[in-house]
């Protein structure tokens, strides 16, 4: 069951984080604006807070495996129609229903882990290895789709002949989960606690100061991540005079530094509190922010540019996903384990719209910094997210250490 979390986590992270790649051939393909591009955030996103609302806290009823292969049978049928229907609404019909599945696909496989795992630190690390997997699919994400792009002309249509090939994976994906067993039954909710199972379970984890201040801080987190990974491909294009083909597969440095970095962080939390290392991780980011972008101006193109002479910014900026990749892994993790695995399924609905929401906004700011003034610009408005979630965060480790403090009471006077 681990490897089929994984990798319908996996496909999902082509799905969802091609939005940048299909934001810049669509521009191409479809004659686009920038800001109407990045309306494909919105469509990609919307569904996801709407559908985590209305079903998260009933999945547990449907059955978190069930739920993920009816994920996978959607984006399986938009893939198809891609290729067969181009156009840019047709675009904004994949992204919906793209939306509308990882809702399904978020929930369940978050959900899935608490049943899955024992310990804080149990969850901890599978939520880290499978987020860390995630990044290994937006990796390859990059690779697959510039290998349909035609280099001589970036506006050709045969980049959707990659839907073929998602199409496919969601069928043998919904295959494997077919023959996978999991014991669900801890998911369910107590009979002595209507409330639970129910909307009126997230509204009443949302009135927890622990669970608010969790979700400003993964509100933010989102915000900054789809600032740089929907708009590095066009950043590499318009800033660093990189053609198509090379947008595409350079901005993949960002998804190999994102899963290296949650694989990594893995390991570090063995040794050091979480604390630590999230403020180590979020002042790193600005540092290299403010050190790298200067590097970016000023890039002359050249005919028959190469991954010898691309220029300095084009592998440095990538690599703040080393440092921006354990954040929100972490804090989920955190989280979630503070409440019993009941509650799992609600919260979960209540970090994938945040989420959502923080990535609609984070996109949006950015294509109109961009498209106002420039991709140097945009990226450096990050610095203002990054500064308020350290604010965040040591709300959140307060409230963490204030819910343990009461956890440990109530033990010990149930124990007396």
């Amino acid at each position: 069951m681990i490897t089929a979390l994984a990798l319908i986590y996996m496909v999902f992270a082509i799905l969802l984080n091609s939005v940048g790649t299909v934001i810049l051939q669509s521009i191409y393909t479809f004659g686009i604006d920038k800001p109407q591009a990045s309306l494909l955030e919105l469509f990609k996103d919307l569904p996801i807070a709407i559908t985590s609302f209305l079903v998260a806290s009933f999945l547990p009823l449907l059955g978190y495996r069930r739920a993920m292969m009816i994920a996978l049978g959607i984006v399986g049928c938009a893939c198809v129609l891609m290729p067969l229907y181009p156009s840019f609404r047709t675009t904004e019909l994949l992204f919906t229903c793209v939306g509308i599945s990882f809702a399904l696909t978020k929930v369940a496989v978050y959900s899935s882990i608490g049943l899955l795992t024992n310990s804080r630190s149990e969850h901890g690390r599978l939520t880290n290895t499978i987020e860390g997997l995630f990044m290994v699919g937006v990796l390859v994400a990059g690779w697959l789709f510039s290998a349909f792009v035609d280099r001589d002309a970036p506006a050709n249509p045969s980049w959707l002949n990659v839907y073929w090939v998602l199409a496919v994976i969601c069928v043998l994906v919904i295959a494997l989960l077919a023959t996978a067993r999991m014991d669900e039954s801890a998911a369910r909710a107590d009979e002595d606690q209507p409330m639970r199972g129910s909307l009126l379970e997230m509204l009443h984890l949302f009135l927890r100061p622990l669970v608010y201040v969790f979700l400003a801080s993964a509100f933010l987190y989102v915000l900054i991540e789809q600032s740089f990974s929907t708009w590095l491909p066009t950043f590499n294009n318009e800033i660093l005079k990189l053609p198509n083909a090379m947008s595409i597969q350079m901005a993949t440095i960002l998804a190999a530094a994102s899963a290296v970095g949650r694989i990594v962080a893995g390991q570090l939390l063995r040794r050091m509190r979480w604390y630590t290392l999230l403020n180590i991780c979020v002042v790193g980011m600005g540092l290299l922010v403010t050190l790298t972008l200067p590097l970016a101006q000023g890039v002359v193109a050249h005919a028959h540019v190469g991954w010898r002479d691309a220029p300095p910014a084009a592998y440095l900026i990538p690599l703040i996903g080393l440092l921006m990749a354990p954040i929100y892994p972490v804090i989920n993790s955190v989280a979630l384990s503070s409440l019993p695995k009941p509650s799992h399924a609600a919260m979960t609905g209540l970090i994938v719209i945040f989420s959502a929401l923080g990535g609609t906004l984070g996109s949006r700011i950015t294509a109109i910094v961009f498209s106002r003034f420039d991709g140097i610009h945009a990226f450096y408005f990050s610095l203002v997210p990054m500064s308020l979630i350290l604010i965040t965060l040591f709300l959140f480790k307060r409230e963490t250490d204030r819910h343990q403090v009461n956890v440990e009471a109530s033990i010990r006077i149930v124990a007396k």
